[in-house]
């Protein structure tokens, strides 16, 4: 709780004042009426004492026909009793008209002149002639003593009117400081978001009641917002999660407040290393804070102009090339929050780009280079023919033929590489005999097996029934696979070529191993992409890239079949090909 609510807040000085302003209300009220009674019995005891006094001068007359002597005897005899008796009268005293003392009480009775308060004389009478005067002194001690116990009472009165003023005073406060706690506390709860904090008392059930109903209405109010909350963010979560591409959102100090899977899978980090970690500090797999520059020139950017073209750059983490978009996040109230980044994997992207770029070059010298043939054996022929003997023409229409075999195979590729990659091919299938294909082109493949002195060997099972097949191409995987063997075959070593049925009698499968230069593990998964090439110390023959792109798109797409290779390097190779026995009669002749 806050101290100064209760200790030293603005009631607190308020009751106070109050208290001092009450405090001296009180004091002048009951100083006025002290003063004001005093008053009274001073004037009252000042009549009592005139009274006196011309009562004793009326007693005095009776003796005035006497002598002084006689008159002396008689005043003490009357009224020194009263004098002993009455602590009130200090002194009484007679004088004749010459002011000669004829009686003083104060021979009998001796006072001080401190004692007496109160002098009074009245005149004495004898036949309406002036005879003497009647002194009486008033000691004021009776008064006083009345004053004192009046005022002490008086006193008393309004210290006890104060003290309970005080009391309800306090105890009121301190009551309503106890309420006012507890809606102290309520309100702190609701402020922490507590809906539904309900308070107890009987004393302000009117605000009890009020504070419980509006803790009540909060409180399914929040309920309600929560559910409509906490469902926007499964929403929000679910897309998120959802979206291939990764997702980082910042917030305006570029902090990660949210990402995604796909965000965290393509920058390889944990979850709780990036969030609530600034975008600025991660760093990619050269070592770079590859996002820290680009933000600058983001946040150097008027929004306007980013808002539109936000900024794309790349990062390279791993073997992974990602693509980066930067843009800002805005409010409903349309205030800048932050920004969002993008990530897109253009990894295969860019290396097919790069691939396709050497598909590019290769066929231009493909290309070139039987053209170059064509054209050069066709001048020669054309100008010089005739000084030609028939061995050399010959030889010379033969490198024309093989060039232009070669040219057509690699225009045939790139058109069925087309036509595949479209989905416009269809390819209609018949059940044929897979082994005479197998051994017609091992027949036309001869030759080149021959000029490397290797040599094809064909195993085969028995009872190998017709495979459902689309003959030409078919044929082309055949031969494709065929001349690769040869190529990378080492001089001098065989090629095999086994088919035969599954255990399930349900596919045929075919493989041909080569003990040739091998294919590197790493290269093993690519070698079926489209443009996809080896070129290093130990594969230096140039091609499209096309070639195992088509045989596996023809054998798994086209045949709804499976093609495998295993190979170790400076070992061999071996290509698998499995066809199923049986399809669609949809895609039959």
């Amino acid at each position: 709780m806050d101290k100064k609510f209760f200790n030293y807040d603005k009631r607190s000085k308020y009751i106070f004042a109050i208290l001092i302003l009450s405090s001296i209300i009180i004091g002048s009220i009951s100083h006025f009426a002290i003063s004001n009674v005093q008053n009274k019995m001073d004037k009252t005891y000042a009549n009592f004492a005139q009274l006196l006094t011309k009562t004793i001068a009326t007693e005095a007359t009776d003796w005035s026909g006497t002598t002084p002597e006689k008159k002396s005897i008689l005043f003490s005899e009357k009224f020194s009793q009263l004098i002993k008796e009455n602590q009130d009268i200090s002194f009484i005293e007679y004088k004749d008209v010459n002011n000669k003392v004829i009686y003083s009480s104060k021979q009998d009775f001796p006072v001080d002149d401190n004692e007496t308060v109160i002098n009074i004389s009245a005149p004495v009478l004898f036949n309406n002639a002036l005879s003497g005067y009647i002194s009486v002194g008033m000691s004021g001690k009776s008064i006083n003593s009345t004053t004192s116990i009046l005022q002490k009472s008086l006193f008393l009165t309004f210290a006890l009117i104060w003290i309970i003023f005080v009391l309800l005073i306090s105890t009121n406060y301190l009551l309503m400081s106890r309420e006012l706690k507890k809606i102290y506390k309520g309100v702190k709860q609701i402020s922490t978001g507590q809906f539904g904090y309900k308070l107890e008392s009987e004393n302000i059930a009117e605000i009890t009641d009020a504070f419980n109903d509006m803790s009540n209405i909060l409180s399914k109010y929040e309920e309600q917002n929560i559910e409509q909350l906490t469902l926007e963010r499964n929403k929000l979560e679910a897309v998120l999660m959802s979206i291939i591409n990764g997702v980082i959102v910042c917030d305006n100090f570029d902090n990660v407040v949210m990402t995604n899977s796909a965000a965290l899978k393509m920058l390889d980090v944990e979850e709780h290393n990036i969030i609530n970690k600034k975008i600025q500090n991660y760093i990619d797999s050269h070592g770079q804070k590859c996002f820290e520059e680009k933000i600058e020139e983001f946040k150097d950017t008027p929004l306007n102009i980013i808002e539109n073209k936000p900024i794309e750059f790349n990062i390279e983490v791993g073997k992974k090339t990602i693509k980066s978009m930067i843009s800002p996040m805005f409010s409903q109230m349309q205030d800048y929050v932050g920004y969002i980044i993008v990530l897109i994997d253009i990894t295969r992207e860019t290396e097919v780009s790069k691939l396709k770029n050497t598909f590019i070059s290769n066929v231009s010298h493909e290309l070139r280079t039987p053209v170059t043939v064509l054209r050069t054996y066709i001048d020669t022929l054309c100008n010089n023919g005739d000084d030609f003997d028939e061995e050399t023409k010959k030889e010379f229409m033969n490198t024309i033929d093989t060039e232009a075999k070669r040219l057509h195979t690699m225009v045939n590729d790139i058109l069925d590489f087309s036509r595949m990659e479209s989905g416009k091919a269809i390819l209609k299938k018949e059940y044929s005999n897979i082994i005479n294909l197998i051994e017609q082109n091992i027949n036309s493949i001869k030759i080149l097996a021959d000029e490397k002195n290797i040599k094809i060997i064909f195993n085969t099972a028995e009872n190998i029934p017709t495979v459902p097949i689309n003959v030409e191409s078919m044929d082309r995987v055949i031969r494709n696979l065929l001349s690769n063997a040869i190529k990378y075959s080492l001089e001098g070593k065989d090629i095999t070529i086994n088919i035969s049925q599954t255990p399930d009698y349900k596919n045929i499968e075919f493989s041909v191993i080569d003990n040739g230069i091998g294919i590197a593990k790493e290269h093993q998964e690519k070698i079926f992409d489209r443009f996809y090439r080896i070129e290093n110390a130990t594969h230096t023959i140039k091609g499209t890239g096309l070639g195992l792109h088509l045989v596996k798109m023809t054998i798994e797409e086209y045949h709804h079949g499976k093609i495998t290779v295993e190979s170790k390097e400076n070992e061999g190779s071996t290509f698998k090909v499995i066809l199923p026995l049986e399809v669609d009669e949809t895609e039959l002749v």
